[in-house]
């Protein structure tokens, strides 16, 4: 069972980590609220994915590397589709099982396939803030947008706000610990979980967070 799970949470959890180093910080989230700490949680996240292709139209080299990463992650070969290719386009929520929390981020990888490149003067360019796609939401959105398969992929449920940011100073997380401690609960297609860390773990490597 361990080794079917990958380390989705340990990436994620060391991409937020990315925002969330400082202790002051950690606990003004905690103190916050719910609500705040989505809106937190939901620009991290953009930022820590973004953060490969953020000088993709800077410079040559820049724009090759951002290319290569997302069509490693992102790129599916499909010979029905026009090109020759589709684009992964996972839908993620992620929730506290504590309603008064508020909490509520909404992930999506390539929503706007349309968007994923822009004109430039040398061509086609990828652009780096198309890629990820994150939104705070109120209760009642979240539950609307739960009951919708077209529009969420997998179910994140923490326990509460307060279990989140209890993860940002543990140094390794591991889903299945959570798991088995009642921290996390999943409904979907849990299939999605093993791309998201697949990306996560890649990001990782290209960010060498462990140096951070």
């Amino acid at each position: 069972m361990h080794a079917g799970f990958p380390r989705f949470t340990n990436e994620i959890n060391q991409v937020m980590q990315r925002g969330f180093k400082d202790d002051d910080v950690s606990r003004f989230f905690d103190q916050a609220g719910g609500r705040l700490l989505a809106k937190g949680m939901a620009t991290i996240l953009k930022l820590g994915f973004g953060f490969v292709m953020r000088d993709s139209l800077l410079s040559e080299e820049q724009s090759q590397k951002a290319l290569a990463f997302f069509n490693d992650n992102f790129v599916i070969s499909d010979p029905d589709a026009e090109g020759g290719r589709k684009y992964y386009q996972g839908k993620f929520l992620i929730r506290t099982r504590k309603p008064d929390d508020d909490m509520n981020v909404w992930l999506k990888f390539c929503p706007e396939p349309e968007k994923l490149f822009e004109e430039t003067a040398s061509g086609k360019e990828l652009h780096p803030l198309a890629v990820v796609s994150t939104e705070a939401l109120s209760e009642e959105e979240a539950e609307r947008i739960e009951k919708d398969p077209d529009q969420v992929d997998l179910v994140i449920r923490f326990k509460d706000s307060q279990s989140i940011v209890g993860l940002l100073g543990r140094p390794d997380v591991d889903m299945v610990g959570l798991l088995l401690e009642n921290l996390v609960q999943m409904t979907g297609n849990v299939g999605h979980l093993f791309k998201i860390g697949a990306i996560a773990a890649n990001l990782e490597q290209a960010l060498d967070l462990s140096k951070l």
